[in-house]
């Protein structure tokens, strides 16, 4: 063969110049870098003399790569490269020696074995090199365009770089570097296929098994091909490692083979070609041509013809030019070398499948018409009269021609406008699907598809229109279609076909397109369509295509999605949305009950949920199933009341809602807004951007000068570049088939699916990751299920069984339910919150009040009372009154219980919200028994916590209110018991029932006539003993109150405040005035605070001491009242209090006259009232002693003697006991009243101190109120003088402590300066002179030294100035977030104010004490604590860790801060010895994976180890793990890292060894929800299987428990061998090694977990035993009724096995329909011809068993059949009757192409000849057997057009007249093969299915089998 570089010009095929290889010397790029100019150098002539050549093109790098291949071949120097020794990094992580060649053109990479080279890296696809750090002598090829990673390791790393950098300028012209920063090998592997090495990139889509045809094999490999949103991926099926990755944007085209129907080829624009076989072919290219389109290539086509690169004129990767196009249309028109068949090839290698892309024709006077070359080109494609005669190949290549060209807009107008368009295209395509072949079925629909709706910009809506009446007018064309539709679809074929047919109803029938189909088309066609319904249903099965081959691995793939092409998805959502939307009631219902029947709802149900992408076409078909789900859905009550079984209440009432959508999707669907095309069009004329406008103006002066010349090129300069034309004002505008919506969505579906995917923790929706995971669970399960059944069960139609289908939401079994709501969640609940409104609260209130009345349960009842009061304090207007008062009250009456008590009182303080059960509550005597119960406060230590903090008294201030008539007027016995019992509850101290107490006092006392002696009740001494802080209700029933009680006779209260006060002896003076003088809040304010002020003294410190005197006084009340709450006090008046604080101060009016003169501190004090008048007590001392009978002159008495005095005279005297001692009792209270008060206080003489402070404050008085006293005389100066002149005289005048003088005369000065009157009366009194005389005394010891101020002051001072102070009960206690820990923890329904804030201080007070944790248990090796110190410590992180839980679980949302801790959280899991932290952080872990937030932030974290060790470590705890990892496994990363990290082999001593069922069960869920992950989940079930048998993880994904019990059983059936010694021999090893991994990673949490290369744990029971397709022979032979669980993938095995087995009785024969286009009858009809002799009669007995299906016979009738099945009865007599009864039913079902065949392969002489006897000597039943042959020959002789032949070569014959008439029925069995099942059995794992007996339907053989000589 000539081998060299041509020359050619383009308009002609022809070379101009040929250069042989063998003449070149050498071509070499011009200069370095990049350019466009190389040199060819060659000999010229036969001497030496050679000469160079210069030539330019922009694909110089391509050029010189191709030409350098065949480098040595040159003339000159043959290059070779220079070898080196590496090793590669080979995909199974494994290091393989390789010999590297750096070549001109690119690395070598060859086989150091064989010498061969097994593949090319070049040049011009390296984007450079990075070197390994830390892998001796690595470096990376960094390759492909998108980066991928390509790792050898050699000495020579630096030699073999620079050679190749200086190679690839030199004879390439480019510029390759080494990165600067070097890679680490983990980098390598995390980025080893470079931009596509995220998760997202190889995850697999769908995946198919394949066999892989390279010369780097002698054999085909096996190979999993996985799609994924952006890549084809290579797997290898053994480890699920990535062999090879390659972008779905660098296909170019895909090849199947016309002759073996599992053959294809996919071809790479950089020239790679990749060739495999697959049973499923047709569904894989379906899957990949989507795919590869949804990536941006439009032009990728399916063809049966590989691309010629010699006949394309350009690179692959890019369009040819406009010339090329131009130059190949007329080709068409006029082929140059007279070959068609070759032009068509060449259009087609050229042009680009999305059409003419230089299809407009261009400016220039001299351009050529485009639109005229299409229409030629058409013309010649269609006039070709060849159909008949053209091989299928040549038929589809016409076929894509077309579509090319009727892609572009001149293509799509001919259609209608080029004359015979229609009519020859129309008789093309029929002829074409006459033909039965999928390619040319599916080029010719593709074609009409781009007809139907066009596939160029700027079209015509009204050519449209047009195109599709033509198309749509032939109903029996249509019908056709759908026939071809149908059939394919039963049968699982024809996939391409499926998808092109789907694209073209698309068109016609979906919303947009279909506004352009005429009306009765569409109404016509769609009803077609409709009434194969059912058809659209297996769609949206998952066709088993995608999970096949012999190896278990792909089962585990994620078998929920559906078909594998997400465009045949899409168009049967698509085309079933039409006939919803727009067929008629009838059809819509039948539809939806489909959807349900077929299980589509449920799976629609699952996209629309749990799909998240980035991939357009996945998010497409999300808003498909969304609105598919809404259409089936829309009313329909069974569909909703399936939804209300799967979603809980609280997220379907979002359906209802009118609330909008925050998050609105984009439409996907609907991709063209027809009606504003339609305007455009219609309206172009007015509606003209401004740049086109004076474009157009421009355009108008060029006219001017060359009208008719240049028109030409301006029209089509303006269609160029988009300026206005004139158009045809009088066009019609197009008119659109209007749209119906018979079933219109009402459901606010978007803002159901946007808060789907929210968290929701309210009392009507629990929602996180958590349930979404369950439910997404529980559908997969379900419809995995549903599958197998259809499978074993197709021969009769199963539905889906959704009555009894439910999602129970195991991880919400906890919670408590009733109805719609959670108590819990109901419980805590704000009011205000958004769930506030109770749905259906009548009827919920009912199950409430009734799971009340069942519940024997004391918690559940008060529960209930709780959620009761709850929903009918928010809806009592709704629920109206409750007839059960009297009951609730008959409870409260007699219950026992503190807790339910409790509940009952708060239930009822709700229900009066209603008035008719406040009657209820008074008519009942409910009353008398709350007041009753009021005084049961007392036993508050053991009092029932209530949440909330509500209470007992909750009832009262309402309640009493509504019946204080009745409770205080009338009945004298109530009035005691009333307000008397009532006040003893203040002694509780219980701030919500003091502050509700005071309210209902203040209330009560309002005008009440029993107020004045309300004081004898001790309530004013009960009240001031409250500790609390909520005092302003206690003030204002003080202020109310305290001046008005009956205490004293009004005559001795005077008009003193502090008299008439009953609080006059416990409060300060001061106090009682502030009460009086000012509003309640501002008392309060005092009361509570620390205050020093001229009006008020006051601290915390007097408020103790002033609790501690009433406690005193009170004596033993308080403990009385725990054992007698009835216990009445018997009032006794308190001595006045002595506050220490106040001694040395002097109240006057309403003020302290120390601070009041303080002018530094209150300058300016304002003073209300500057004249008081005080009396001095009338009484003395001896004078009280008297009165109460104590003894005179004996100095005081002690308060007790005089209280006791006072108690045995007053209730000797009281009125009520001796109305005659009335004035004696007055006498006895004046007495002690007296001896209580300051007054009775003995002191010794005046106090100078007090006396200052009189002065300071009269001067004060004199000086701020000038104006005011300038009327009246000072009266006090006959004292003041007096003062001055002791004074003056004194001798220690100016060493006193309280020196008066200063004080004395500032007053004097301020009294004169006030009023002459006053100068006048001092002079009176000889004020100058003693005046005069103290100045004198003053002034003599004044000297220059003197300072204003000589005072020193000392005294110590806090240096902390009191930061550090703590109170000694809180330093025991651990405050984090200014909250108690430990109480919290008691009481962790507790509502905080920021629950997140106190959950991060909690985060960081723990981290602080991680440290010390960890190396405490460092240092103590038995992991015990010692010292009480350390205990301590750790106690307190125990808590901190409990309220960090209690805090998560009770306030969602509070999770989220522990998002960046997870390193400290789970590092407290590795604290070994103690385990109560271990235990509180790993609860804290499982209840935070409820977020997913949360569980991504832990893969983040990668901290799993510490969490696996517990499984080993905390045995207690195992099930909690086990849960906990069950959440993370949702995540992709989480499962890569634990498989990582030996969590399998942890799960696996789970499993195998542990004596908890539970636990071994839950282990079985978690490895089932791992192998189901769509990355990972394959690599996990190879690991498994290693260890396990296959059958296992199906199990545990169906049935956990089962799979325990199948692991603990002894089993012997076809799919498992299982007996004690395997188990022991798993069980064993798995514990070993999980032994020796732990304490491996108990060292170094960092280290991972392997498995040795060829590791597998040995069953010696099944050894010897052969399996295919995971089913041991031997036993199924013996079992052949066991119903297989897989049993396609059986037969698929068998069948590429095709052993002497396959024959023994399949009892699966409805399987046959899934063979034909599997590809496998060639090989079975090849099987007759086969040298063993056991294998013909193998593959007679297949072909006996597929000849009683239909289309498989359809099938055989298109192969060769009759001549190898002759020849198989030759091989094998012993056959022949089963082969005759097999060519009965085949000649029966499909006549004509078989016994045309018959006829060719004189067929009917052979049996004849049989049935004379030649040939049947051997067999033990020559009669049977003739019987046979006669029924064959009889239905031959039925065919309409041969049967004559066949009765003429019969008549011919002298036999055959003996045995026409003759029946044979009595030697022939009427069971059928396939009778092994009476109807679909049942796949279990521990029983077998249904046995039946075995009858043969052939005769028995004659020899025993003993021609299997093998």
């Amino acid at each position: 063969m000539l081998r060299g570089l041509m020359l050619v010009p383009p308009d002609n095929e022809n070379p101009v110049i040929w250069w042989p290889y063998g003449d070149i010397c050498s071509i070499s790029p011009v200069g370095k870098g990049q350019g466009t100019e190389f040199n060819l150098t060659f000999r010229k002539g036969s001497g030496k003399k050679s000469e160079t050549l210069k030539f330019s093109t922009e694909h110089r790098t391509e050029l010189l790569t191709e030409a350098l291949r065949f480098r040595t071949d040159f003339a000159e120097g043959k290059i070779t490269g220079r070898r080196y020794n590496c090793y590669k990094h080979h995909w199974s992580d494994t290091r393989k020696p390789v010999i590297l060649e750096v070549t001109p053109g690119g690395f070598d990479q060859i086989n150091p074995a064989t010498n061969k080279v097994l593949c090319s890296y070049d040049y011009r696809n390296i984007e450079g090199f990075v070197d390994l750090s830390d892998y001796p002598g690595g470096f990376c090829i960094l390759y492909g365009g998108f980066s991928r990673l390509h790792l050898f390791a050699s000495e020579q790393r630096e030699d073999i770089i620079k050679s190749a950098i200086e190679h690839a300028g030199n004879y390439v012209g480019i510029s390759l570097r080494i990165r600067k920063e070097p890679l680490e090998f983990e980098q390598y592997l995390s980025f080893r296929f470079g931009k596509y090495s995220n998760d997202e990139s190889i995850t697999s889509l769908a995946e198919f098994v394949v066999q892989k045809i390279s010369p780097r094999h002698s054999e085909p490999v096996k190979r999993i091909l996985a799609l994924t949103e952006t890549c084809l991926v290579e797997r290898d099926p053994a480890t699920y490692n990535i062999a090879t990755l390659k972008p779905l944007g660098e296909v170019f085209a895909l090849v199947c083979d016309s002759e073996n129907p599992q053959l294809f080829t996919i071809e790479f624009i950089k020239g790679q070609i990749r060739k495999y076989s697959s049973t499923e072919r047709d569904s894989l290219l379906a899957s990949l041509l989507d795919g590869v389109r949804a990536s941006g290539n439009r032009d990728i086509c399916v063809k049966m013809t590989p691309t010629d690169k010699g006949q394309r004129w350009g690179l692959l990767s890019m369009p040819v030019d406009e010339e090329v196009e131009s130059l190949h249309l007329r080709f068409l028109a006029a082929p140059p070398n007279g070959n068609f068949a070759d032009a068509v090839f060449r259009f087609n290698s050229n042009i680009s499948y999305s059409g003419v892309l230089h299809a407009v024709t261009q400016d220039g006077l001299f351009s050529e018409n485009k639109e005229k070359l299409i229409n030629n080109a058409i013309t010649a494609l269609l006039s070709q009269e060849g159909d008949l005669t053209a091989s299928t190949a040549e038929l589809e290549s016409q076929f894509q021609a077309v579509r090319r060209l009727v892609a572009s807009k001149a293509g799509f107008l001919a259609f209608t406008q080029l004359p015979k368009f229609r009519e020859r295209l129309g008789v093309k395509v029929v002829k074409a699907l006459k033909r039965n072949n999928d390619g040319v079925t599916h080029a010719s629909i593709d074609m009409l598809c781009a007809l139907m709706c066009p596939m160029h910009d700027d079209y015509d809506l009204r050519q449209e229109q047009l195109n599709k009446a033509s198309l749509l007018s032939s109903k029996k064309f249509l019908e056709n279609l759908l026939e071809k539709f149908n059939s394919h679809v039963e049968y699982g074929t024809g996939a391409l076909v499926i998808s092109s047919l789907l694209d073209f109803l698309t068109f016609a029938l979906c919303a947009p397109y279909s506004e352009t189909t005429e009306g009765q088309q569409f109404d016509m066609l769609l009803e077609m369509v409709a009434s194969n319904g059912r058809t659209l249903f297996k769609l949206f099965q998952r066709s088993d295509s995608a999970r096949l081959g012999n190896t278990d691995i792909l089962l585990s793939y994620n078998w929920f999605s559906q078909h594998p092409s997400m465009a045949i998805v899409k168009g049967a959502g698509l085309v079933m949305k039409a006939i919803i939307e727009e067929g008629d009631k009838e059809i819509a219902t039948k539809m939806q009950d489909l959807a349900l029947s077929e299980g589509a709802l449920p799976r629609h149900l699952h996209t629309a949920m749990f799909t998240i992408s980035t991939d357009q076409r996945m998010l497409t078909n999300r808003q498909l199933s969304r609105h598919l789900v809404g259409l089936w859905t829309a009313e329909n009550a069974t569909a909703l009341n399936l939804l209300r079984r799967i979603l809980p209440s609280g997220l379907l009432s979002y359906l209802d809602s009118n609330d909008p959508v925050p998050e609105k999707d984009s439409d996907r669907m609907h991709i063209r807004d027809n009606l504003k095309i339609a305007n455009d069009q219609y309206g172009k004329f007015n509606k003209v951007p401004e740049w086109q406008r004076l474009a157009g103006k421009a355009a108008k002066e060029v006219e001017k000068f060359a009208k008719e010349k240049v028109d030409l090129v301006l029209m089509h300069w303006r269609d160029k570049m988009g300026i206005a034309q004139k158009e045809n004002i009088n066009q019609k505008p197009v008119i659109l088939r209007k749209r119906r919506q018979r079933i219109k969505i009402q459901a606010n579906w978007d803002l159901f699916y946007y808060r789907f995917m929210q968290d929701h923790a309210r009392s009507n929706l629990i929602w996180n990751f958590k349930t979404r995971e369950e439910l997404r669970d529980t559908l997969e399960s379900e419809m995995r299920a549903f599958q197998i059944d259809r499978e074993l069960g197709s021969a009769n139609v199963i539905s889906w069984n959704h009555h009894e289908f439910e999602v129970k939401y195991e991880c919400l079994s906890e919670e408590i339910k009733i109805g719609d709501y959670y108590l819990r969640l109901l419980l805590e609940e704000d009011e205000s919150e958004e769930s506030g409104a109770i749905k259906k609260s009548y009827e919920f209130f009912n199950e409430l009040y009734h799971r009340f009345l069942l519940t024997p349960k004391i918690n559940m009842k008060c529960l209930c009372l709780q959620a009761l009061a709850i929903v009918y304090g928010r809806c009592y207007e709704e629920i109206g009154p409750f007839g059960d008062t009297r009951y609730i009250i008959g409870m409260l009456e007699r219950c026992t219980d503190r807790l339910e008590r409790d509940r009952l009182i708060l239930f009822l303080n709700k229900l009066i919200l209603n008035k008719k059960n406040v009657k209820e509550l008074m008519d009942s005597n409910g009353i008398k028994i709350l007041v009753d119960l009021l005084t049961l406060a007392h036993l508050h230590t053991s009092r029932a916590t209530v949440p909330l903090q509500s209470n007992v008294i909750e009832a009262s201030p309402d309640m009493k209110r509504e019946s204080e008539k009745e409770w205080y007027f009338g009945n004298a016995d109530k009035e005691r018991s009333g307000p008397y019992s009532f006040n003893e509850l203040l002694l509780t101290f219980d701030p919500i029932l003091v502050e509700k107490v005071a309210i209902l006092l203040f209330y009560i006392m309002q005008d009440n006539p029993q107020l004045p002696r309300l004081y004898l009740s001790g309530v004013f001494f009960f009240i001031m003993m409250y500790t609390g802080s909520n005092v302003l209700p206690v003030a204002r029933f003080l202020k109310y109150t305290h001046a008005k009680q009956a205490f004293k006779s009004e005559e001795t209260k005077g008009q003193d405040i502090v008299q008439r006060s009953i609080l006059g002896h416990i409060l300060p003076e001061a106090m009682v005035c502030y009460l009086e003088n000012y509003e309640p809040e501002k008392f309060s304010e005092i009361f509570l605070g620390e205050f020093d002020t001229p009006e008020a003294i006051w601290s915390n410190e007097m408020r103790r001491l002033m609790i501690e005197k009433i406690a005193a006084h009170l004596a033993d009340f308080t403990p009385r009242l725990q054992s007698n709450t009835r216990a009445l006090y018997q009032y006794c008046p308190i001595p006045v209090i002595n506050y220490p604080q106040l001694e040395n101060e002097l109240f006057c009016n309403i003020y302290y006259l120390r601070h009041l003169c303080d002018k530094l501190r209150f300058p300016d004090w304002p003073i209300k009232d500057p004249e008081v008048e005080k009396k001095a007590p009338t009484m003395s001392i001896d004078d009280a002693y008297e009165v109460l009978h104590l003894p005179k002159g004996q100095g005081q008495h002690d308060e007790s003697k005089i209280r006791k005095a006072y108690f045995r005279l007053a209730q000797k005297y009281h009125p009520d006991k001796n109305p005659e001692g009335r004035d004696m009792f007055e006498k006895v209270n004046k007495a002690y009243e007296f001896l209580c008060t300051k007054s009775a206080k003995m002191v010794d003489g005046p106090d100078p101190e007090n006396i200052i402070l009189i002065l300071k404050a009269q001067s004060i008085l004199f000086n701020r109120h000038k104006e005011d006293l300038k009327p009246y005389k000072y009266a006090g100066y006959p004292m003041l003088i007096k003062t001055i002149t002791l004074e003056t005289s004194d001798d220690l005048l100016f060493s006193k402590e309280s020196p008066l003088l200063p004080a004395a005369t500032e007053l004097a000065f301020y009294t004169v300066n006030c009023s002459a009157l006053n100068a006048e009366e001092l002079r009176r009194e000889n004020g100058i002179e003693v005046l005069q005389e103290a100045f004198n005394r003053c002034v003599a010891v004044l000297t220059r030294s003197s300072k204003p101020d000589d005072m020193s002051v000392q005294g110590d001072c806090d240096k902390s100035y009191g930061s550090e102070f703590v109170f000694s009960d809180h330093a025991k206690e651990l405050i984090v977030g200014e909250i108690f820990v430990r109480v919290y923890n008691e009481v962790p329904t507790f509502q905080l104010e920021v629950p997140k804030a106190f959950a991060g201080s909690l985060l960081d007070y723990i981290g602080s004490q991680a440290q010390y944790l960890h190396t405490l248990m460092a240092m103590t090796q038995t992991g015990k604590v010692e010292s009480n110190q350390h205990g301590e410590r750790l106690r307190r992180v125990e808590m901190a860790l409990e309220a960090l839980r209690n805090v998560i679980k009770h306030n969602p949302g509070s999770e989220c801060e522990c998002i960046g801790h997870f390193k400290l959280i789970f590092s407290l899991l590795r604290v070994h010895g103690a385990g109560q932290v271990q235990q509180l952080a790993l609860e804290v872990v499982n209840i935070v994976t409820s977020n997913q937030e949360c569980v991504n932030n832990i893969a983040e974290a990668m901290v799993l180890s510490n969490l696996l060790a517990l499984l080993h470590s905390l045995p207690s705890s195992r099930q909690l793990v086990l849960e906990t990892l069950y959440a993370l496994t949702s995540s992709t990363k989480i499962v890569k890292e634990a498989m990582a990290k030996g969590a399998l082999i942890y799960l696996l001593d789970m499993f195998c060894n542990s004596t908890h069922p539970q636990v071994r069960s839950q282990t079985a869920e978690l490895f089932a929800k791992m192998t189901a992950d769509k990355l990972v989940g394959p690599k996990v079930r190879i690991i498994l299987m290693k260890f396990l048998p296959g059958v296992f993880m199906d199990a545990m994904r169906d049935n956990p428990e089962a799979a325990v019990q199948i692991f603990e059983g002894t089993h012997e059936n076809p799919e498992l061998i299982w007996n004690d010694n395997s188990r022991e021999r798993v069980s064993t090893t798995v514990r070993e090694m999980m032994l020796e991994h732990f304490k491996l990673q108990r060292d170094n949490p960092d280290i991972n977990w392997k498995l040795p290369e060829d590791f597998a744990v040995v069953y010696g029971e099944a050894e010897g035993e052969l399996s295919v397709g995971g089913v041991f022979l031997r036993i199924f032979i013996v079992q052949p009724a066991w119903v297989l669980r897989k049993p396609r993938e059986f037969l698929i095995a068998l069948l590429e096995k095709l052993t002497e087995l396959l024959e023994k009785n399949n009892p699966h024969p409805q399987l046959a329909d899934q063979v034909p286009p599997l590809g496998h009858l060639p090989k079975i009809l090849q099987g007759m011809n086969h040298k063993n002799n056991a294998i013909p009669k193998s593959a007679m007995r297949v072909i006996h068993i597929l000849s009683d299906n239909e289309l498989c016979v359809r099938s055989m009738a298109a192969l060769e059949t009759i001549g190898p099945l002759m020849n198989g009865m030759k091989k094998r007599p012993d056959t022949i009757g089963v082969a005759c009864e097999a060519l009965n039913r085949m000649f029966q079902r499909e006549q004509n192409d078989l016994v045309v065949q018959a006829l060719k392969a004189d067929l009917v002489p052979y049996l004849l000849k049989l049935l004379e006897g030649v040939g049947l000597e051997n067999l033990e039943s020559p009669s049977a057997t003739k019987a046979q042959i006669v029924k064959a020959l009889k239905s031959m002789t039925r065919s309409l057009q041969y049967g004559e032949q066949v009765n003429e070569i019969l008549s011919r014959s002298s036999v055959w007249s003996a045995f026409k008439d003759q029946k044979h029925d009595l030697f022939i069995s009427e069971t059928q093969t396939a009778g092994y099942l009476t109807g679909p059995g049942v796949a279990g794992y521990l029983t077998a299915g249904r046995t039946s007996s075995v009858m043969p339907s052939v005769p028995p053989p004659v020899d025993h089998e003993a021609g299997d000589t093998g």
